[in-house]
């Protein structure tokens, strides 16, 4: 298959005003999608959401102009959580949905990505068939013939009832203490509301965006502040989203953080325990290793898909399974969303500390995780690193000394000029040294 020039694991992405992360390259883009996606569905209509950052003023004015020229009606949601763009293009019946967000990256980044009309992410065909039209002329319709935009004012409201809806109804949060962490992202006006109109006593963090404070130390990358929060306040748990809400951690009363692996495992026993549970669960290649074995005790099946919530989501289809995510806070449950949501993996969550009558610590208990080691390096030609016989041949050396006690995991971010080296294993010395080891070949290299 033809490798993309600007599509990567999640969208398009990069630092602002470099060398596509531009008004220009927005306008071209919004062209490119109003010709390729416009056609997708009678309405024609395309539905534009956006995180916080202050560039997403600049590159919704611009996509907005390159669909209109295109002949694509627009409709634009201001700012709204990713997960929330999915659901709407599918509520509205529109041709697709596009976020502009760099999800958990710092503000002077900034991404665009796209739904499909099914709220699903594109196809590795159709971003090829846009990057295609990218490099064409650049030609407006005739005036008669351009796109319209408008304001849609009620979709936060649409949405805070969507959430609510997935949590049971016989059901109350009533009782319980909460900390929520919006990232002073795309959350901020939304998720308070959703668990607070269930019934909690919500106390909320991260809630103040301002245009360069998303993920700045808060939200899920940084949960250090809602750790503190839920200590000083005496809640019984906290909950730290991301900067466009597709992604969740968890902090137990004790101010432990829960991983995405251990809140996956918590929601996939108490399915399996009620016989709801569609097939087996999908994790990936950076999944701990604790979670696949204490999955198959309980006689789950579980399988691996590439890094990226876009892989799990084609493994789960593949499979007709409805479970699965990544250790980052991704989590998909097919028969409530079609993407990851942060706000309705927690309600998940919620739903099985009031079903067990259990506190989150307990749930977690369950799934002691082996130590994970993970070292970020930020190198321009990370793939071609990643495929350096000496590393390979250093990684496998490890993986025979750690056999069925721990295992290592090279790979070149998707999203970022990045090199991640993992080491997991039962000895966290173990895992210390070897990362370590791995990460000096690199600097040689």
């Amino acid at each position: 298959m033809i490798e993309k020039k600007y599509f990567g694991t999640d969208g398009i992405r990069g630092k602002v005003g470099g060398s596509i992360m531009t008004a220009e390259f927005a306008l071209k883009l919004g062209r490119a999608a109003g010709v390729v996606l416009g056609k997708h569905s009678p309405s024609n209509t395309i539905i534009i959401g956006k995180d916080t950052r202050i560039s997403g003023y600049m590159l919704e004015s611009a996509l907005e102009a390159g669909l209109s020229s295109a002949g694509t009606n627009c409709l634009l949601l201001g700012p709204m959580p990713t997960p929330a763009i999915a659901w709407m293009t599918r509520s509205m019946h529109a041709s697709a949905g596009i976020v502009i967000s760099a999800s958990h990256n710092p503000y002077y980044d900034n991404g665009i990505k796209f739904f499909d009309h099914n709220g699903e992410k594109l196809s590795d065909q159709l971003e090829l068939e846009i990057e295609k039209e990218l490099i064409k002329e650049f030609i407006t319709v005739s005036s008669e013939n351009l796109g319209k935009a408008r304001r849609i004012d009620d979709a936060a409201g649409r949405y805070i009832e969507f959430c609510k809806s997935t949590f049971p109804r016989q059901q109350s949060l009533a009782g319980l203490k909460i900390v929520v962490d919006c990232a002073n992202g795309a959350t901020y006006h939304i998720a308070p509301q959703v668990f607070s109109e269930l019934g909690a006593n919500v106390t909320v963090v991260g809630n103040k965006p301002d245009g360069i404070n998303i993920n700045q130390d808060c939200g899920s990358t940084e949960p250090q502040n809602l750790q503190e929060k839920v200590l000083e306040t005496g809640a019984d748990l906290g909950i730290a989203l991301d900067g466009d809400g597709d992604r969740v951690l968890m902090v137990d009363h004790y101010g432990e953080v829960i991983d995405g692996d251990q809140l996956i495992f918590i929601i996939a026993k108490h399915l399996h325990k009620n016989k709801k549970l569609n097939g087996g669960v999908i994790g990936t290649l950076m999944t701990n290793q604790a979670m696949q074995v204490g999955l198959d005790d309980l006689g789950i099946a579980f399988k691996r898909a590439n890094v990226g919530d876009r892989y799990v989501h084609q493994l789960l289809k593949k499979n007709n399974w409805h479970l699965g995510g990544e250790s980052s806070g991704h989590i998909l449950n097919l028969e409530l969303a079609t993407t990851g949501d942060g706000i309705v993996s927690a309600l998940m969550i919620l739903e099985v500390i009031k079903n067990e009558n259990k506190r989150l610590k307990e749930l977690a208990a369950e799934i002691p995780l082996y130590p994970q080691v993970l070292i970020n390096i930020t190198i321009n030609d990370a793939k071609s690193i990643a495929k350096n016989t000496d590393l390979i041949e250093k990684a496998k050396e490890i993986d025979k000394k750690l056999t069925g006690k721990g295992r290592t995991l090279i790979r070149a971010s998707g999203t970022q000029p990045m090199l991640r080296v993992m080491v997991e294993a039962q000895d966290p010395d173990l895992a210390d040294k070897y990362a370590n080891q791995l990460k000096t070949i690199v600097e040689h290299i």
